[in-house]
């Protein structure tokens, strides 16, 4: 039987989502509760990968088991986790299910604070600058008009292609500071936070529209900024064709 497994976490404390060798990842974590509670090894496939540190709201993993799950399993399971991995959900899906090929779109957003505040240091981005709002949401409303982001994509990546398609780019301001919110059907390695970075460059007036489109359409990642820590980006939402989950 193959299950999708809903979590939520935060990435303080993890060296990324993905199983590694000698380090503490989401993956490697979630493994070990499962295997603890139902005494075999299960091994999991990640719908969307997120860098160290990193926090989502919502991810999942798919695995197979011969073991019927119940609600109960979801209870158990937060029981052994660690405070900053929560499952929320198991779902029975057909056997040709997969939570990574199957997923349509993700939504990420990349929070900034002002004014400093205690409670937002490792869950946003303190960046107290006056900046132009207005040249960012232009250069946000830019990103739509584009598919090839190689300039946002970090080096020594393993993908066949750096096409995405995103549905919603845009700047939104909050009572705390603002954040960056983004929707597409994939996304490269650190693109969120390169994005983020290099529009922060517009908004401070260091790089006009312009030459904020020639970072674009030169294709080469030494010309965007990467340099927005990992704590300020989170993994809102992955989402799945309608009634996905209500196919068995």
């Amino acid at each position: 039987m193959r299950y999708f497994i809903e979590v939520a976490y935060k990435g303080t404390s993890y060296a990324g989502f993905q199983r590694q060798e000698n380090a503490h990842t989401v993956q490697a974590e979630l493994e070990k509760a499962l295997s603890t509670i139902f005494r075999v090894p299960l091994l999991l496939t990640g719908s969307s990968r997120t860098d160290a540190g990193v926090h989502a709201r919502q991810n999942y993993f798919h695995f197979d088991t011969e073991i019927e799950l119940t609600d109960r399993s979801v209870y158990n399971l937060n029981a052994l986790l660690p405070h900053d991995l929560a499952v929320n959900g198991l779902y029975r899906m057909p056997e040709s299910a997969h939570s990574r090929f199957d997923a349509i779109s993700r939504e990420y957003r990349y929070y900034l604070y002002t004014r400093k505040t205690p409670f937002l240091y490792d869950r946003a981005y303190y960046f107290p600058y006056v900046l132009d709002m207005e040249s960012m949401r232009a250069a946000a409303s830019i990103l739509k008009e584009y598919r090839d982001f190689t300039s946002f994509s970090k080096r020594n990546t393993q993908v066949k292609t750096f096409l995405c398609t995103l549905h919603e780019s845009e700047w939104i301001e909050t009572g705390e500071g603002f954040h960056y919110y983004v929707k597409g059907n994939r996304f490269l390695r650190g693109m969120v936070r390169a994005l983020t970075a290099t529009m922060l460059k517009v908004g401070r007036g260091k790089i006009s529209l312009d030459e904020f489109r020639a970072v674009i359409e030169a294709r080469d990642c030494t010309l965007a900024d990467f340099a927005v820590p990992a704590h300020g980006l989170f993994l809102e939402r992955v989402n799945y064709p309608e009634d996905y989950f209500g196919r068995i």
